[in-house]
């Protein structure tokens, strides 16, 4: 757990807090206007989290006795630079705590688990969010120009997948 100079607590979220989590996690959704996409309950988070092989981590911030926001993020690998690092899948803050260094504070945390001297954190946000893209250019984060996104699901996931004979 640490405590900034604005107050704000930022500590490791454990099974317990699973449900301030999915309030978070609608909260995100609803901010980014993907509410229908939201399909996490209970059980899945604490099995994903807290279960015997988590897939990810999380923390929550904590201003003056209030849950104000959140990260989650989980370790990659980069091939190139034989290195290791951290995805960040969400950071949120909720709007009311915005403008207050809790951002900043998450953001510093998940930065302090980044792995040895050659890692990286990297992360993607919506292009329209002008808030959260100024944030990231004040820390002093760059757009990766040339790179884009994409991803597989569904259907699609499901047909290229049954082409293997991995059957994992």
């Amino acid at each position: 757990m640490s405590v900034t100079d604005t107050g704000t607590i930022v500590r490791a979220a454990g099974a317990g807090d699973v449900e301030q989590l999915l309030e978070l996690f609608v909260a995100l959704a609803d901010y980014e206007q993907l509410r229908d996409e939201l399909r996490a309950d209970p059980q899945s988070l604490r099995e994903a989290l807290f279960g015997e092989r988590p897939a990810a981590s999380a923390l929550l911030a904590e201003r003056d006795g209030e849950t104000a926001g959140y990260a989650l993020f989980f370790p990659t690998f980069s091939s190139f630079r034989v290195s290791r690092g951290i995805w960040l899948e969400d950071l949120f803050v909720l709007p009311e705590h915005r403008k207050a260094g809790v951002g900043r504070a998450l953001l510093s945390a998940v930065a302090a688990r980044v792995p040895g001297a050659d890692g990286r954190l990297e992360w993607a946000a919506l292009d329209w969010n002008e808030l959260a893209l100024g944030f990231y250019r004040g820390l002093g984060a760059r757009l990766m120009d040339g790179w884009t996104s994409l991803r597989l699901d569904g259907a699609e996931l499901a047909r290229l997948a049954a082409e293997s004979d991995d059957r994992r």
